[in-house]
């Protein structure tokens, strides 16, 4: 990493850590996918209003898939039955960092309970694209449920995506019910993932 992007980093690190103690809910979204332009990280006023219309759609087919990480390749026909959570998230993102040992604790308290966690990696900086980097992260981080990789941004677009992060519940029909953007709203998600199971 250049000493520029390593500036952005910090920079976007630091104004990620005030706006959380200002209690607002951050995330970051680029100025354009697939590039290795600027990130952008800003408040989400209203997450649950943001994408309101995507709830009630069925989740979109997976495509565009490079490479599944502790999986074979998914359908969502594969996931019917069972609610499911989608995290679009990258490794290298502080938002997406802090909000990973949620999704985590998530997949080990509730999988049994007959929920799906799934991850779509999609980059935002060139060294996200590595597939060997994304695995490293992984492993290091614990993360036992399937990824998908987006490297084309296939699944981001699919979900009409802005942001990472960006977690969506399905019920067991596959129709979402709940997205939330960025970092927060763990117990609003957590017990949404109960009624789910309920």
């Amino acid at each position: 990493m250049d000493s520029s992007s390593l500036n952005r980093r910090k920079m976007l690190t630091y104004l990620g850590l005030s706006m959380v103690s200002l209690g607002g809910t951050i995330a970051c979204t680029p100025q354009t996918p697939q590039s290795n332009s600027s990130t952008v990280v800003k408040p989400v006023e209203s997450p649950g209003q943001a994408l309101a219309a995507q709830s009630g759609r069925s989740l979109p087919e997976f495509q565009g898939i490079e490479q599944w990480i502790n999986s074979s390749p998914l359908s969502i026909r594969d996931l019917k039955g069972k609610a499911t959570l989608i995290h679009i998230w990258t490794f290298g993102c502080i938002n997406c960092q802090r909000t990973l040992p949620y999704v985590i604790r998530w997949h080990e308290q509730y999988a049994k309970q007959g929920l799906n966690v799934i991850g779509i990696h999609t980059p935002e900086f060139g060294y996200e694209r590595d597939i060997g980097n994304v695995k490293r992260a992984i492993q290091k981080r614990g993360i036992i449920y399937p990824n998908a990789i987006d490297n084309k941004f296939t699944m981001w677009k699919a979900y009409n995506n802005e942001y990472w992060p960006h977690l969506f519940l399905a019920d067991r029909q596959g129709i979402i019910r709940y997205d939330h953007i960025g970092e927060g709203a763990y117990d609003t998600t957590e017990k949404t993932i109960q009624m789910l199971l309920s």
